[in-house]
């Protein structure tokens, strides 16, 4: 129990945002026949336009063709605008939509079934049309903001974030060594009647993103 209020603790800091004096219009057109938007994900993996000004749930988008459809085109923003403050784009013929984060622009938020003995990681809202294998072995504690994290596409960043309900939810399955403090970085995580141990492999793909992922609040 001490463990998991300590995470909670730690999941529910929110990264800090710079303030930013964007200038764009929806759906404006920088040349001809080429539509621009630009949208927010948070934390929670909820999708927004980005100049709305009140974002909760009643506001997010929840259609899942539509989300599915935008998240998996999802790639780097390296067409030269926008690169700074909305790194990752997703591409609809001649229709940009650009996109910033909170966080990381894949959120995990629960985990399917599939069978009788394997899972996905559904994320973004999309259900079975947006997911990954969960790789229980592939969680990683960020070691400065106590986040969960999971691999995802690289295309889409490389490194998705786990909503901080369904971190909560995973947060007793994790083991730490004996004596380490609450805050600590676990060793083994319990799932499906096996224990598996943490590789811990997005460490070094975190600090090979921060040479290129200035603008993600914990690069630094």
């Amino acid at each position: 129990m001490l463990r998991t209020a300590a995470l909670t603790r730690q999941l529910i800091r929110r990264p800090r945002q710079a303030s930013r004096v964007l200038s764009y219009v929806q759906g404006q057109s920088p040349e001809p026949r080429v539509r621009e938007y630009f949208y927010y994900v948070d934390h929670q993996g909820q999708l927004f336009l980005d100049d709305s000004k009140v974002k909760n749930f009643i506001s997010c988008f929840k259609d899942q063709h539509f989300l599915a459809f935008f998240f998996s085109r999802l790639q780097r923003n390296e067409i030269g605008r926008y690169q700074d403050s909305f790194p990752f784009l997703s591409l609809c013929g001649r229709e940009r939509n650009f996109l910033r984060c909170e966080d990381r622009p894949v959120v995990f938020t629960k985990i399917l079934m599939r069978g009788s003995d394997a899972e996905l990681l559904s994320y973004c809202g999309g259900s079975e049309r947006l997911a990954v294998p969960f790789r229980p072995e592939a969680l990683y504690m960020h070691p400065v903001n106590g986040r969960l994290y999971h691999p995802c596409p690289e295309r889409s960043g490389a490194v998705g974030l786990v909503r901080s309900a369904l971190a909560i939810e995973l947060s007793p399955c994790f083991e730490y060594q004996q004596g380490q403090a609450p805050s600590g970085q676990p060793t083994h995580f319990h799932w499906a009647h096996h224990c598996y141990e943490l590789t811990n492999e997005l460490g070094e793909v975190f600090n090979q993103l921060k040479e290129k992922e200035s603008w993600w609040p914990s690069a630094s």
